[in-house]
């Protein structure tokens, strides 16, 4: 007996600067995370150098001039983000301001965030910008309406670095990305054991299944490692890799990650 596949939505792919999220193989997204605006430029050279798809910056790291990461001012950040900007010369840049609540160094209010943002947006220094969907409600939508605005793309996020919520869970928030106005659907959940990346990667194949924005998930450490490698058959449009220092623990070395993939995704 044939068996007739249910009829799913087709992933609608989102393009920057070229490279294009929701088809083909899931591309590589390599963090960089210096303190200061010299170390910033020394890892972006040989991040360069690499040839990843994206480039993630986090701003958290951030500490110029004697300050605490994460304290680092509007004006600050757009005076790394343009030199930085200028040494990535075409590769597209997602910005992003990881908080102290999902793993990050920065402990900032609502207002602060949604100030170092705004500067970035307005400076056009952002390709796409990671916005934490469990912010309050009028901060999230505040953000993307910024963002669309500017010409550029939110990826709305969520990370649980305690556990691996139940797969419905992480559907849930999923799809609750998508509806506060998310291009793209991003969350990651620290697995206990093989069977919470069982979890992470049916909830994405479910949720790839129920709505046409890319998503990117991954389960971390080296118990979730199979999920950044395999996660595109999943339905995973991106995974994140490292040139140097890796920004969450069980990202893959680059070259490693690209052969990987190659293996897994072929053609």
């Amino acid at each position: 007996m044939t068996r007739t596949p249910a009829t799913r939505p087709v992933t609608v792919p989102v393009t920057v600067r070229g490279t294009v999220l929701g088809a083909g193989r899931p591309k590589v997204i390599v963090p960089l995370t210096g303190g200061t605006v010299p170390a910033l430029l020394d890892q972006a050279r040989d991040v360069v150098a690499a040839g990843p798809d994206l480039v993630e910056w986090r701003v958290d790291h951030l500490g110029p001039g004697g300050a605490a990461p994460g304290d680092a001012a509007p004006a600050d950040v757009v005076a790394a983000g343009r030199e930085l900007r200028a040494a990535l010369g075409g590769l597209p840049l997602l910005v992003t301001i990881r908080t102290a609540a999902e793993g990050g160094l920065a402990a900032v209010a609502d207002a602060d965030y949604v100030a170092v943002y705004r500067a970035v947006l307005e400076a056009g220094l952002a390709d796409l910008v990671d916005v934490e969907v469990m912010r309050d409600e009028a901060t999230v939508r505040t953000l993307v309406d910024l963002a669309h605005a500017a010409g550029a793309l939110v990826v709305a996020s969520n990370h649980d670095f305690d556990a691996t919520p139940p797969q419905e869970e992480i559907v849930r928030r999923l799809l609750h990305m998508a509806d506060r106005g998310a291009d793209v659907l991003k969350i990651a959940v620290m697995p206990h054991d093989p069977g919470d990346v069982l979890a992470l990667l049916a909830a994405t194949w479910e949720a790839s299944g129920r709505t046409e924005r890319p998503l990117i998930t991954m389960a971390m450490a080296g118990t979730g490692v199979a999920s950044r490698v395999a996660g595109g058959a999943f339905g995973s449009a991106a995974t994140f890799g490292t040139v140097g220092a890796a920004s969450a623990p069980g990202q893959v070395e680059l070259g490693a990650l690209r052969a990987a993939l190659a293996v897994v995704h072929p053609g």
